[in-house]
């Protein structure tokens, strides 16, 4: 059995270990639950003739990362019924709810293909600079895409995408990353829709080239999923 003066040496010895530092690594652990406690939900806007299920492979990539569901927006709509702008006032209210389930300030908007031009519509002209903190762009054919000549005579979205059109011209004038928002896209060299390839990065923006990949891969691709994660991380 310990005597009184016993058990007080051992406290005492006992005190200093506790008020020590936590090790790196449980440091690190504690600091990466402050960030993820402060991390936006994130919005994801799909492109052009699609839905959201084509955000599968990321949406997994953000959960391995520490996102949780309720952390994670699939916004869907109707490329074929509306024009830029009317879409992107369906955006900003998709936002606006977002926020209020999440108590959210702001969001951070992951786009791809035509669904770049939509947010960064609802970015420049719809409020979108105050409620969104990142914007990400893959594959977006920010400056107009050739290809989309093949159906712009009947299909709004596709006229949206040509170069010179409306929505292009709107969207260039002047600073083509406005606000506060930080802005990123990723782009390929064999995109086989983005015509020319140069149209996806923006002024302002952290642009990043992955490779050769196809226009949806980017969707799928690993390398351009963790860059995404690191910029919505800075």
């Amino acid at each position: 059995m310990l005597t009184a003066r016993q058990k007080l040496a051992a406290l005492l010895t006992l005190c200093p270990a506790l008020l020590a530092p936590l090790p790196a690594e449980a440091a690190g652990r504690t600091a990466d639950r402050a960030v993820g406690q402060a991390r936006n939900p994130v919005v994801l806007v799909h492109g052009y003739n699609a839905d959201p299920g084509v955000w599968g492979a990321l949406r997994e990539d953000l959960r391995a990362a520490g996102y949780t569901d309720s952390e994670l927006f699939s916004w869907g709509y109707d490329t074929h019924r509306s024009v830029n702008e009317v879409l992107s006032g369906q955006l900003a209210g998709y936002v606006e709810e977002v926020r209020r389930q999440t108590g959210a300030a702001k969001v951070d908007v992951v786009a791809h293909s035509f669904g770049s031009l939509v947010s960064r519509w609802y970015v420049k002209f719809g409020g979108g600079s105050a409620t969104v903190d990142h914007w990400v762009s893959l594959a977006g054919p920010n400056h107009g895409t050739s290809t989309a000549w093949a159906c712009a005579l009947w299909d709004q979205a596709c006229k949206d995408m040509t170069p010179n059109s409306y929505v292009q011209k709107n969207l260039a004038a002047g600073d083509e990353t406005p606000g506060a928002v930080k802005y990123a896209t990723f782009w390929s060299n064999c995109d086989e829709v983005i015509n020319p390839d140069s149209s996806v990065p923006l002024t302002g923006a952290q642009n990043t080239g992955v490779g050769c990949l196809k226009h949806n891969d980017l969707l799928g691709d690993d390398a351009t999923s963790a860059g995404v994660r690191a910029f919505l991380a800075s």
